[in-house]
């Protein structure tokens, strides 16, 4: 049986990374710290024999027992209320704990793939975003804790591809959502859904004119999985080019909700990308992966799980976003 450790596993997209691995046969060893994971993602997974966790932070040594065959690095703050909130430990998790994981894999001849995102490219300057684009990025604004530890990750990734011939992998990954989304991360989709269930008007920054491109979970993992096992050692977007303003998506989750609220304008964050849609010619050549999952299936989807939450966890969600 193939042993995969997944870091990050209590998190979003490392929930159902794990979930991916399980129902593939390997035995999958989780780790996270839970500074932003939770265990109710992955708490279905404790009665199984095929999976383990670990309560660890990356940014201190790594030891797993036994051989490895595949590290995936999942742990770090994505949104903007958890990097902003822990500059500090995002900018460690990037660094040291990336560090440490591509140790961990050298040590165990493990072929490693890395989460980058598509921050890396900044406020870009090219649309749709290619992997050969280098960015317009400010390191010293507030999103620079979580794009330069990102970029820092990729150039740490290829050194150790090319000074130890470690077997290596980075995933660019773009907007992507579905179920265990928090309603408090900050991010456009959970925040419009969370106000939408709640009764609140709909917050849009800016004129809603910036466009983000959503893709949905299990299209994402898909993608993931097939990099992982392809021979290809350079970075590699995944996301859906399916492109929205953020004016007419909040519109189109007020519809989704049967919602009668209004939406309201907010001055636009420091450095805010204006656009976002990833060039996928590489997966589709390369993975032979594309999107399956339309938006408008996707939503129905995620607004289940959300409809599915406690008034308690709601609540909770309205309080943590105000904080």
């Amino acid at each position: 049986m193939k042993r995969i450790l997944i870091t990050g596993a209590a998190g979003f997209l490392g929930s159902h990374l794990c979930d991916k691995f399980i129902n593939k046969g390997y035995e999958v060893i989780g780790m996270d710290n839970l500074i932003t994971g939770s265990l109710k993602n992955i708490e279905h997974l404790f009665p199984l024999k095929e999976f383990s966790f670990y309560h660890h932070d990356v940014s201190r040594f790594i030891h797993v027992p036994g051989h490895l065959d595949y590290i995936l690095h999942f742990a770090s703050p994505a949104s903007p209320i958890d990097y902003l909130r822990i500059p500090i430990q995002t900018l460690k998790v990037g660094s040291l704990g990336t560090h440490h994981c591509l140790g961990l894999a050298l040590s165990k001849k493990a072929r490693i793939l890395v989460a980058s995102t598509s921050e890396v490219y900044g406020d870009p300057l090219v649309h749709p975003q290619t992997e050969e684009y280098w960015g317009n990025v400010n390191p010293v604004g507030p999103r620079g804790v979580y794009d330069e530890a990102k970029r820092f990750q990729e150039a740490m990734t290829m050194a150790y591809h090319t000074y130890h011939q470690l077997d290596t992998r980075i995933v660019r990954i773009f907007n992507t959502y579905g179920p265990r989304m928090r309603l408090h991360d900050g991010r456009a989709l959970p925040t419009f859904i969370g106000q939408a269930l709640r009764g609140e008007n709909l917050t849009v920054f800016g004129d809603g004119s910036q466009t983000r491109s959503f893709c949905y979970v299990d299209d994402l993992v898909e993608g993931i999985y097939r990099l992982l096992l392809s021979d290809y050692t350079q970075p590699v977007n995944i996301g859906n080019p399916d492109e929205i303003s953020l004016l007419d998506f909040a519109k189109e989750i007020l519809q989704l909700t049967d919602a009668q609220q209004k939406i309201i304008f907010k001055p636009l964050p420091v450095d805010d990308p204006q656009q976002r849609q990833p060039d996928i010619s590489k997966a589709k050549e390369i993975l032979d992966w594309t999107p399956k999952i339309s938006r408008a299936e996707g939503l129905k989807l995620t607004l289940k799980y959300f409809t599915s939450l406690s008034k308690e966890e709601l609540q909770e969600s309205q309080t943590a976003q105000s904080n």
